[in-house]
């Protein structure tokens, strides 16, 4: 079967890289309660027209992971949802097989939607489980590279919204960053890394759970919404701390800011080219 004469190759002149994933072979069958988007060069994803749908943390996560662990061969992804993370990881890692871990039935549909429609095969494994469960990875399995983007609203502390999935991917109802922190700590391969996004003000809840669990936070990066105003999230890198020299356990390289939009609206040059970088238009 030839390429589907519909696929567009090209966004404002830009050539989008990477192969033509199957699902784009011929057009996709998308009911009216979906919609497919762009994610990674070809790659796309099926996400509810009303429900959740990736975010800028999303990118970032994965963005930041892949940047500082190149060359995993294995990678986790905690509360994966409906696999914007994970996929975009897999589209920056193509010789790397995932395990996902997703709890909401609706989000792991679409995701195995967009797992085949990508043709991510047998090297992409979505699991359907609470990640805080014994049972939902094994005591032995260990990863080069976990990825998280957790909620970081306890329940009760907003408006939690209209939709079940919304809810459940933006307040701590399975889990908080101390629950990730210590699944991801337990299950990295030595030498292996934790990348995760979470707002700059609850900072000090993401130290005490890499403390509480010997983990050393090597690296972050503040996240700067718009030119000139402070970070409301940060990248975070962290590693077991017995997989280090002494003298770095207790340091943390901070980044300088990454800035999304520039002072008067656009596109920050560097977000820009991080977008780039995971193959998503400019």
């Amino acid at each position: 079967m030839g390429v589907d004469r519909s696929l567009h190759t090209h966004f404002k002149g830009w050539a989008k890289p990477g192969p033509i994933p199957p699902g784009a072979l011929a057009p996709p069958s998308v009911p009216p309660e979906e919609t497919l988007d762009a994610i990674s060069g070809h790659f796309r994803i099926f996400q509810l027209r009303d429900g959740h749908r990736f975010s800028t943390d999303d990118v970032l996560t994965a963005w930041y992971g892949t940047s500082w662990a190149p060359t995993a061969s294995r990678v986790l992804d905690l509360g994966s949802g409906i696999g914007s993370v994970g996929m975009i990881a897999a589209w920056r890692l193509p010789g790397a097989t995932f395990v996902t871990i997703e709890a909401q039935e609706d989000s792991v549909r679409l995701a195995h939607k967009s797992a085949a429609y990508n043709g991510l095969g047998s090297r992409y494994e979505i699991r359907r489980a609470d990640f805080r469960d014994a049972a939902a990875i094994g005591a032995s399995e260990t990863f080069d590279l976990v990825l998280g983007s957790p909620p970081y609203f306890p329940p009760g502390s907003g408006i939690e919204g209209d939709h079940p999935q919304k809810v459940a991917c933006r307040f701590e109802l399975r889990g908080d960053i101390a629950d990730y922190t210590r699944v991801a700590v337990a299950h990295l391969a030595p030498g292996g890394v934790f990348a995760c996004v979470f707002p700059e003000d609850q900072r000090p809840r993401l130290e005490a759970a890499a403390r509480a669990v010997d983990a050393a936070l090597i690296r972050r990066r503040p996240v700067v919404f718009r030119e000139g105003e402070p970070p409301l999230v940060g990248l975070f890198l962290m590693m077991r701390s017995t997989d280090l020299p002494r003298v770095v356990r207790g340091r943390t390289w901070v980044e300088p800011p990454l800035v999304i939009r520039a002072a008067d609206g656009t596109i920050h040059s560097e977000y820009a080219a991080v977008k780039l970088s995971v193959g998503f238009p400019p």
